[in-house]
């Protein structure tokens, strides 16, 4: 039997925002500037004016006015080196030749991007793992809604997949609290 600790992630990284959740995205923002990790795909929903895709990588280039941000899921992970013996990859069937970002990195750029004032502002959705540096950090100093119940994310086939193991927090970065407050305050706390 194999075992997996809590705050690792499956490696399945494509998990697209629910059509309703992007609805309240919309009230607050009014429209989305940039969509940071994106494809065409989730943008059908999303709808944002530009999107970054995982080619483009994202973290490579300038971020600008109102981000939604759903980033790729990931405990982040080195390129393999020429000896690798990764438990990782050997369950994949394969190594890796570029470093994987992770979540403090996708944070971290996102609320550097907000204080150098490139990004006017923003939400984001991550798993709500309140210990871990990417969100205590770069996170937990902003506005957050705590939805009542799992967010069931869409598959890239459209359905929606509910399996979702755990809960997730909206952060907000921007200077009309207020409207996320009274708009999130619809699907959970805000704090």
């Amino acid at each position: 039997m194999t075992h997996q600790l809590i705050n690792q992630d499956s490696g399945d990284c494509e998990h697209y925002t629910p059509v309703e959740l992007m609805s309240l995205v919309h009230q607050v923002l009014g429209h989305i500037d940039l969509d940071p990790a994106s494809n065409e795909l989730a943008n059908e929903i999303v709808d944002a004016r530009a999107f970054f895709t995982k080619h483009d990588n994202g973290l490579s280039k300038p971020w600008f006015g109102k981000v939604w941000m759903n980033h790729p899921f990931h405990k982040g992970e080195k390129a393999c080196n020429l000896r690798c013996k990764k438990k990782t990859c050997e369950t994949r069937g394969h190594c890796i030749t570029e470093d994987i970002p992770g979540n403090y990195d996708w944070t971290s750029y996102l609320a550097n991007e907000y204080e150098e004032g490139r990004v006017d502002e923003a939400i984001c959705i991550t798993f709500s793992s309140m210990s871990e540096t990417w969100m205590t950090g770069p996170l937990l100093p902003n506005l957050q809604c705590f939805p009542r119940g799992r967010i069931h994310y869409r598959k890239p086939d459209g359905t929606i997949n509910k399996q979702a193991t755990k809960g997730s927090v909206l952060t907000y970065f921007g200077k009309n609290g207020d409207k996320f407050k009274q708009v999130f305050s619809v699907i959970g706390t805000v704090k």
